[in-house]
């Protein structure tokens, strides 16, 4: 038994030497958990997105639209924003052409236009229209739920002041306010039914119709869907009107495998790029850079014939994922496939140079494989590749904006959802070059002056 207890004690020791492995074991896992944590809500009293864009433009007005932007102002989901960029001082209240462009931009996803006759149809209580670029499915339907809920709840004053203007033509003028007391007992009276069976049909989502308030036998309980009822939906429909317009994307046919492959591939990318880049520890301990380094080769050549290799590779791997996209899930590469491959090279390059600073930056192929598992998982999670940034807090949002995840992304989304052109791709391309500048001139420092081909 002492001898076992001393074999177990040689293991701990040799464990705790090994600082890749108790990073591995505990501390990439810690991270991970409070990054799903924090996207997922536990311990936050805030849960769900935080911070989402959401331009609007109003061009009336009529109080009850004031009632609305203060309630979406007070929605934590919602960063409102009304005004156009000018000079300090001199806010422009946002114009329709305006948040247009800024879709085209990708500055908005979302938007809500107020017309100047917002109130003027009889028929429907409040019109305005909602702007849309879903791009990520599951932000979308948050978004819309978030909005809705808005509308309909938080915003009491809007619905009833458009509740009344429509509560004629359902129940009669006579019976309004009886309506807006008690919703059940209100209806039973105006229209002498029975009010057990009026809650009824309005637990099956059915309202009387404006046939109904003059009583007698139009107003009988089971006539209520026979004298032009309408469903709670339709009557809602009616109270607010919201018409909805896609602004990009309506080509797309699979909008969720467009979003999922480009996050996956980039993960695996980064793996197999990063792997590639640590083989330089396989190379040295082989005695090859000693011999390259013997002739008229310099370190900061070994160095670039790694990264052109690695872009190469980066790039056709990029590639073939996304043709295997189009096969198994009818992805378009190919209508706009220019700009798919200038995006894919860009990501190649920073990529590549994010491996090259791994091996550059540490001293052994373990330290630098534990630490791209580590830095890789978390660019991941963080970047957009697994789920969308809005679901996090803003301060991860903008720690995100850091990552080369994050700006492949939003590349791979410009190309295959907004259908860019190539200018209006050359700002997402510029941030990625200019990472890789920034993370390569880092790498031929520590390669020309680190120990590791000493």
């Amino acid at each position: 038994m002492h001898l076992v207890l001393t074999l177990l004690r040689k293991d701990f020791l040799n464990f705790k030497k090994d600082r890749v492995a108790v990073g591995l074991t505990f501390f990439v896992p810690v991270v991970l958990i409070y990054i799903f944590g924090q996207v997922f809500g536990v311990n936050r009293k805030d849960t769900g997105p935080v911070g989402i864009p959401l331009a609007i433009v109003n061009q009336s007005s009529a109080p009850e639209v004031v009632t609305l932007i203060d309630a979406l102002k007070r929605e934590k989901a919602f960063r409102v924003v009304e005004t156009a960029d000018a000079p300090p001082g001199q806010p422009q209240p946002l114009t329709e052409e305006a948040v247009r462009a800024g879709f085209k931009s990708d500055r908005f996803r979302f938007a809500l236009v107020f017309p100047t006759d917002v109130t003027s149809d009889a028929r429907v209580g409040l019109r305005l229209k909602f702007l849309t670029n879903p791009r990520n499915d599951i932000e979308t339907q948050t978004v819309t739920g978030l909005l809705q809920k808005t509308i309909y709840t938080a915003a009491p004053q809007l619905l009833m002041q458009s509740l009344r203007k429509q509560a004629n033509e359902f129940i009669g003028a006579h019976n309004t306010d009886k309506f807006y007391g008690e919703m059940a007992g209100a209806v039973s009276r105006a229209f002498n039914l029975d009010e057990a069976k009026v809650r009824d049909a309005m637990a099956r989502g059915e309202l009387p119709g404006p046939g109904a308030a003059t009583g007698g036998q139009a107003g009988a309980p089971g006539a209520a869907g026979e004298s032009g009822g309408a469903s709670a939906g339709e009557f809602l429909e009616r109270v607010i009107k919201i018409e909805k317009e896609q602004l990009a994307g309506a080509q797309v046919t699979n909008a969720a495998a467009t979003r999922v492959v480009g996050g996956w591939a980039m993960m695996f990318l980064l793996f197999s790029l990063s792997g590639m880049a640590t083989s330089l520890f396989e190379e040295k301990k082989a005695g090859i850079f000693l011999r390259l380094l013997s002739s008229p080769v310099r370190r900061a050549h070994l160095l670039w014939s790694k990264y052109l290799f690695g872009i190469a590779l980066g790039l056709v791997q990029l590639v073939t994922l996304f043709f295997a996209g189009r096969l198994l899930f009818g992805i378009d590469v190919l209508s706009n496939f220019g700009n798919l491959v200038v995006i894919c090279l860009a990501a190649a390059m920073a990529c590549t140079a994010f491996g090259m600073l791994l091996a550059s930056i540490t001293r052994t192929q373990a330290a630098a494989s534990g630490l791209a598992t580590l830095l890789i998982l978390t660019m991941s999670s963080i970047g957009g590749a697994w789920f969308p940034t809005s679901f996090m807090p803003e301060f991860i949002q903008r720690l995100s904006k850091l990552t080369v995840v994050y700006w492949s992304m939003e590349g791979f989304a410009l190309v295959l959802w907004n259908g860019c052109t190539f200018a209006e791709l050359l700002p997402t391309v510029g941030v990625l070059l200019g990472m890789s500048a920034a993370l390569v001139a880092v790498s031929l420092w520590r390669f020309r002056r680190g120990p590791i081909f000493d």
